[in-house]
């Protein structure tokens, strides 16, 4: 059974919101809910790769954060140039 619309949008607001304090950035809240939900995407296609099962809403969570900050990351490295 799927988290739903409101499990999958709380997810991508705390995601976005871990990685803002973990990069060191200040977003207000809806650039956290895009970063944390487009993360989500991310972060559960890197896992699948990789053949990392994450199941519930805590590795939810910890996909999307890490799937977040890997956007962050890549951002930084693109408007560094």
């Amino acid at each position: 059974m799927g988290m739903g619309i409101l499990g999958f949008l709380l997810v991508g607001l705390l995601a976005g919101f871990i990685a803002e304090k973990v990069m060191n950035r200040n977003h207000g809240l809806i650039k956290n809910l895009v970063v944390g939900v487009i993360g989500s995407f991310v972060g559960g296609f890197l896992a699948t790769s990789l053949g990392i099962a994450f199941f519930g809403f805590v590795g939810n969570l910890i996909v999307a954060t890490v799937g977040a900050i890997v956007i962050l990351w890549v951002f930084s490295l693109l408007a560094g140039r």
